[in-house]
């Protein structure tokens, strides 16, 4: 038995209260549960129920064992003075408030119907992928659609902690911090976290004096990266990146200790970094305000439109500075933009959304929703278990779903998992 399953036997009241008793064989009718307190002392507050007819206000303690309120010193704890229930499963010893009154106890375990303890364990013992593996199918199709979109909301919420974290750290400029969420988005998942510390390593407001020479910025891309260090390359392009660099690197007082290294090691060509940077610089070359005009882009086909853009000349015969290759544009492919719109620009959306006080607009959710599911070995074995609608919003969430609860088996915190125990 676990603290947990008594929480959510408790908070969803799934036990028999017609005839409920203390242990003392006083009869108690409830009110109101109270509301579930997930941070230090009682573990509901605020709740109501009378004993022997003696109306009670005041906070629930849920405990295994009675003994564990001596156990975790509630008795010497001010917060716990205003429990008047305490809920266990099992009591074996009776407890007291700091002032030594007794407070009554409800011991759960004759009120609650074994079948649902039997498939509570069932769940949690299970040693599959995920626990409700065997029962993923059957999940009602209503409630399965409604507990993703609520993921996908619970995603970008989780997003946007991490943007108004650098919000506070650039005195609130939404240019720095989109900044530096494009440019860690650019590298992937293999350069992500490269990419982000070089973006941490440029005061944005050097960006915004370079943004009418795209070389400038390449130049100063290439140069905190560390990849403008090789004394054997003879290209005229690669001396004139170093030398701007140089003079970069003076001008602003660069420093690039923390910058991660690159990688190239098992990446298809198109996804080197070098391709990457350019095409970023190319980005930040041709536009200004960038932030203002994401804002206003609601549709794929005008995203698509706007991040229309591809590489310097130099990069269209290379992908590394030390090897030529066939000629190509190396342009954004639609599936990279797919990717920028999932990771940067509907986070930042909702996150700005989030500071005016606004909820976000319904066509974002119309927009990641016509975005194609994203192709992962936690999505796919999803839709291996359940027919499931194949759009990026639905991947999004399955990723949160697997990560936050099934992972750390929140079965009880989880739609999908609270269906199943409660299922006739």
């Amino acid at each position: 038995m676990q603290e947990d399953f008594l929480h959510y036997i408790w908070k969803h009241k799934a036990f028999d209260s017609s005839v409920l008793k203390t242990t003392k064989g006083e009869l108690i009718s409830i009110t109101n549960l109270g509301q579930h307190n997930h941070n230090s002392g009682p573990d509901f507050f605020n709740a109501q129920l009378s004993i022997e007819n003696q109306l009670w206000a005041g906070n629930v303690e849920i405990h295994i064992k009675s003994s564990d309120w001596y156990v975790h010193n509630h008795e010497t704890d001010k917060a716990y003075d205003n429990v008047i229930l305490h809920v266990v499963w099992e009591h074996d010893t009776e407890i007291y408030r700091k002032n030594n009154s007794e407070i009554p106890t409800l011991e759960l375990k004759h009120y609650v119907d074994l079948s649902l303890i039997h498939k509570y364990k069932q769940l949690m013992e299970s040693k599959s992928w995920i626990n409700c593996e065997s029962s993923f199918a059957d999940v009602d199709d209503f409630l399965f659609n409604n507990w993703l979109e609520r993921l996908y909301i619970d995603r970008l919420e989780r997003k946007s902690q991490t943007i108004h974290q650098l919000l506070k750290e650039s005195n609130n400029d939404w240019e720095a911090v989109l900044f530096k969420m494009l440019l860690k988005n650019f590298g992937l998942k293999v350069n992500g976290e490269p990419f982000f510390s070089l973006a941490n390593s440029i005061d944005f407001s050097i960006i915004r004096k370079l943004q009418s020479d795209v070389l400038d910025i390449e130049a100063l891309l290439f140069g905190q990266s560390n990849l403008l260090r090789d004394s054997n390359v003879e290209e005229v392009y690669f001396n004139d990146l170093k030398k701007s660099y140089e003079f970069l690197k003076q001008k602003f007082n660069l420093i690039n200790l923390g910058v991660l290294p690159l990688q190239f090691f098992r990446l298809r060509p198109p996804n080197f970094p070098t391709i990457r940077l350019s095409q970023f610089a190319n980005l930040y070359g041709k536009e200004q305000g960038l932030f203002s005009k994401l804002l206003q882009l609601k549709s794929k086909e005008a995203i698509y439109e706007f991040f229309n853009l591809g590489v310097t000349d130099f990069w269209k015969t290379h992908y590394t500075f030390q090897k030529p290759s066939t000629s190509s544009k190396k342009q954004l492919s639609k599936s990279f933009i797919d990717l920028v719109i999932i990771n940067t620009l509907i986070p930042i959306q909702f996150s700005y959304a989030q500071s005016q006080g606004k909820s976000i607009d319904d066509d974002v959710f119309q927009l990641i929703k016509e975005l194609k599911i994203e192709s992962n070995s936690v999505v796919s074995k999803f839709l291996d278990l359940k027919t499931i609608d194949k759009n990026a919003l639905n991947s999004q969430a399955l990723i949160q779903l697997k990560q936050n609860y099934c992972d750390k088996n929140k079965c009880l915190q989880c739609a999908i998992g609270n269906s199943l125990i409660v299922k006739n």
